[in-house]
């Protein structure tokens, strides 16, 4: 897993509220385990019609085709268990979701496949929804070091995470990479056992 250390970027503005996870990716591109090639699919009923992209949504617009931040509506990730949705963020090259509350299964998912969820005050919402909506007149810095997002005008924006789960993302281990980052102790352990108990 890429480790997520300070990010800037463009922030792209999704202020629709309860964004469920069938929206974020839909269920007809859950056929596969590959975490590559979802960006296709990614916001696919919002994106696209069947005459082709819509120029209103707000990721087809060139000013935020390449942003790595989202600004997001409450509730963001609710509906349906699916890991696909924090894969095809990351896919499309999202590393990070600002919003002032995540659904609890998806804020999990995406601090395991290496997404920053981030979660506001209101107050602190609308400023940085102001300042995505300004487009590439104002980029957002996130330094998950320091726990602290600036904007283009007024000071930083302090934001509260899991020490746990912060470790990994700035060493870049999902659940598997903290495994093995003991595995002289697991190999010690079956070395022993096999001196131990030599019938098993």
């Amino acid at each position: 897993m890429e480790k997520f250390t300070k990010l800037t970027s463009v922030a792209a503005p999704v202020r629709m509220a309860n964004i469920d996870t069938d929206k974020i990716i839909p269920a007809r591109y859950l056929k596969t385990i590959k975490r590559t090639g979802l960006s296709e699919g990614l916001f696919h009923d919002m994106r696209h019609d069947g005459e082709g992209n819509k120029t209103d949504f707000v990721l087809n617009h060139p000013t935020y085709s390449e942003a790595q931040i989202l600004v997001v509506g409450d509730n963001f990730g609710c509906g349906s268990s699916r890991e696909h949705a924090p894969w095809a963020l990351l896919d499309a090259g999202i590393r990070c979701l600002i919003s002032t509350s995540f659904a609890d299964i998806f804020h999990n998912n995406c601090f395991k496949n290496g997404v920053l969820p981030i979660q506001v005050s209101q107050e602190e919402h609308d400023r940085l929804m102001e300042h995505a909506e300004r487009g590439a007149n104002a980029t957002l810095t996130v330094d998950l070091e320091t726990q602290t997002i600036h904007g283009p005008d007024d000071g930083p924006i302090a934001f509260e995470v899991d020490a746990w789960k912060k470790h990994c993302l700035l060493n870049g281990l999902d659940d598997i990479g903290h495994t093995l980052s003991h595995d002289h102790k697991i190999d010690a352990f079956e070395e022993r056992r096999k001196l131990e108990t030599p019938w098993l």
